[in-house]
């Protein structure tokens, strides 16, 4: 995030796309990632690799990690979970995003998402824009884990 003064704006009221100029700034709440998410996301994706299922101190030394690390997609799915609300009754469409994976995760971590926008236009059609913002994944030390930059179409504040 740039260290430019810059609108913040409260996720709790819903946020439009005319609400998110560019370099508006928000910040979700926090959430620990526990083992039994870990555990469930596995077997939901069946995404079945030793580093994530594999518990004997034995064969984990040998990986080259310690601690529980967790998979990616669970940390951008933590991530879109905590920010996606905000958009509860302005989201039209999630388009497209980059995604740079920074720094592994770990179970017992508590992450948030730190978002500013990048982009924003209001479309040709009508009560609709384009927001992109830059996600920044950021756990309990500070250090950003997951970055990412996704594009979505939302509506307009209706008018009064």
């Amino acid at each position: 995030m740039s260290d430019h003064d810059h609108k913040t704006v409260s996720l709790e009221a819903g946020i439009y796309c005319d609400d998110l100029p560019v370099g508006t700034r928000f910040q979700s709440k926090k959430r620990t990632v526990t083992e039994t998410d870990l555990v469930s996301f596995v077997n939901l994706t069946w995404l079945t690799e030793e580093l994530f299922t594999n518990t004997d101190p034995a064969d984990r030394a040998g990986m080259g990690i310690s601690g529980r690390v967790v998979p990616g997609g669970l940390v951008y799915t933590f991530a879109e979970g905590l920010v996606a609300p905000s958009f509860q009754s302005s989201g039209m469409a999630f388009l497209n995003a980059d995604l740079d994976m920074r720094g592994p995760t770990f179970v017992g971590d508590t992450l948030h998402v730190q978002c500013e926008v990048i982009e924003q236009r209001i479309s040709t059609r009508p009560n609709r824009g384009l927001v992109r913002t830059r996600n920044d994944v950021v756990n309990q030390r500070g250090e950003t884990v997951l970055s990412y930059t996704p594009l979505r179409m939302m509506r307009v504040r209706p008018a009064v």
